[in-house]
């Protein structure tokens, strides 16, 4: 499983409606097998701190803990060929088609996210929206219940 990197900017983000729903599915995809790519937390510190939501300085200390708490997974050159190769067959940005990429290829099942279409499997990668209700009992099965305080 892995992480868009939009569920990480809703954690940082406290006036955002999404902020606690965020925070929950990070603590638990910490319990998980979750693998976080490289991009995905550079496209956090990119996005937090050109919106302002986060200083220099916070959004780095942020990076540090999410790379502290997952593994991370980069891209390759298969993955970069496989990206392109996914814009034109699946539709797919290219970014969004990267991050699919590098995620796939790390052996993730899941990508939670809101950006890309909800339920899609696409060649072996299911694209799930954390923050849709109707989407609970999936994210429930996907995660580990929240650890006790």
């Amino acid at each position: 499983m892995s992480l868009d990197s939009n569920v990480l900017v809703y954690t940082a983000d406290r006036r955002d409606p999404r902020h606690a729903r965020a925070v929950e599915i990070v603590a638990r995809a910490a319990q998980a097998d979750c693998v976080l790519s490289v991009q995905s937390v550079a496209e956090f510190y990119h996005a937090v701190t050109r919106k302002r939501i986060a200083l220099a300085a916070e959004a780095q200390a942020q990076v540090e803990d999410i790379l502290a708490s997952f593994p991370g997974t980069i891209y390759d050159s298969a993955a970069l060929l496989d990206a392109t190769s996914a814009t034109a067959r699946h539709g797919l940005a290219f970014w969004d088609a990267m991050l699919w990429a590098t995620v796939k290829a790390a052996g993730c099942r899941v990508l939670l996210t809101e950006d890309l279409q909800d339920g899609r499997n696409l060649e072996g990668v299911r694209f799930v929206n954390p923050f849709d209700p109707a989407n609970d009992d999936v994210v429930d099965l996907i995660l580990p219940p929240m650890a006790a305080p």
